[in-house]
């Protein structure tokens, strides 16, 4: 076991890198507490070294949005390793976010321009590195994430304790994840919603054609839960998208995620104005720098680890956007349970949880987070919580 000043200097570097306050690390006046198991040999020559290979993600039934059709989603995998202990990340990138999330040829460029300098940082400087990282390119949200990821998997293992604990958050307050209804024939949504009607507690709907309506009277016909909307841009006049709000209301849907395209501030700000329901930001914000400018045009931002560049920068994300007395959702997109758990870790500070991109594909790598009659539940295994299957 390290002594009281080791711990603090290794424990203060972990802080630091995702923007925990440090007053509550520092009041121990003994040795590290017993529920973390600080294994990290800084300073006795490791280095880290970062491996990546592409890995196609195989979704289990054809997923359709306002934008587009698919079956498969790019990804890569992440690993970095240091003194025998290794930290898993991931890239994801759907098709249609390709501009801001990066292809498989470029996040693999950028991952092996990181190969060449990671083994220059130790891993507590965390803050010092993803800095770094970041201006490497202006773009590659997704390659960043991938490393952000497993460099938080690791300094959680080194420090021997899951990221919503290094938080200070409550696993018991880790919100019900909603299950996504893709845009599909009746026939179809109505045999998906049957199939997991029983098993979660809140569903959310592609909605944003020409079929809206259609799509929830059929899940009606099957199920009473409780709905999240989201529209992906796809109403483009002001006072249909606030009638469609005011009518899914009144069918029991409880919140909306984008519903008009985010060129139109002035269009949501509108919507959001005169909303009986809260109006989430989802393509309109991919960074911290967007979270301020959005105050007033929605209710509330949704964090998806993949948009922003990872763990370190969605919970400063979360920290500011609650400062700016707005509301918050993690969402993700088709991922492992690598990425899903990641974001994970810092759920229980959130209103709204989209945490099932695991599982909507049919090879997994990991176990991780787990969904239980319908809500996150966070283990208490070191990092993300991960076992390779």
């Amino acid at each position: 076991m390290q002594n009281r000043r080791d711990f603090l200097k290794t424990a203060a570097f972990a802080a630091l890198g995702s923007g925990v306050a440090l007053n509550s690390m520092l009041t121990s006046c003994s040795n590290a507490p017993a529920s973390v198991n600080v294994n990290t040999k800084t300073g006795l020559g490791a280095k880290m070294k970062l491996k990546f290979f592409p890995y196609e993600l195989k979704l289990r039934h054809v997923f359709t949005v306002a934008t587009n059709t698919r079956t498969t989603t790019q990804g890569v995998q992440v690993e970095i390793e240091y003194d025998g202990i290794t930290g898993y990340g991931e890239a994801s990138m759907p098709p249609y976010l390709q501009k801001e999330l990066g292809t498989l040829e470029s996040v693999q460029a950028f991952l092996a321009k990181v190969q060449g300098i990671i083994g220059d940082f130790d891993p507590f400087q965390m803050e010092e590195l993803l800095t770094h990282i970041d201006t490497l390119s202006e773009s590659d949200a997704a390659a960043k994430a991938a490393v952000d990821i497993a460099l938080h998997d690791l300094v959680g293992k080194l420090l021997g304790a899951p990221w919503y604990k290094i938080w200070g958050l409550n696993p018991e307050k880790t919100p019900n994840t909603t299950f996504t209804i893709g845009i599909d024939t009746p026939d179809v949504v109505r045999a998906k919603t049957k199939e997991c009607a029983d098993q979660f507690n809140i569903l959310k709907v592609k909605l944003g054609r020409d079929n809206d309506k259609e799509m929830i009277e059929t899940i009606r016909s099957v199920t009473n839960l409780p709905i999240a909307i989201d529209a992906n841009q796809g109403w483009k006049d002001k006072k249909y998208a606030l009638d469609m709000i005011h009518w899914l209301k009144e069918k029991g849907i409880v919140m909306i995620e984008q519903p008009m395209p985010k060129t139109q501030i002035d269009d949501i700000a509108w919507v959001t104005e005169h909303s009986p329901l809260p109006v989430f930001a989802d393509e309109s914000i991919q960074r911290l720098k967007d979270v301020a400018k959005l105050k007033g045009v929605f209710s509330g931002i949704n964090i998806k680890l993949m948009k922003c560049t990872g763990m370190r920068e969605g919970y400063k994300m979360l920290q500011l956007a609650r400062a700016l007395d707005m509301k918050v959702m993690v969402g993700c997109m088709t991922e492992t349970s690598c990425a899903i758990s990641a974001a994970a870790q810092f759920s229980p500070a959130v209103d709204f949880a989209d945490l099932d991109g695991a599982l909507l594909i049919a090879n997994d790598r990991f176990k991780g987070m787990e969904v239980v009659k319908g809500k996150i539940t966070l283990n208490d295994q070191p990092g993300l919580g991960l076992t390779l299957l």
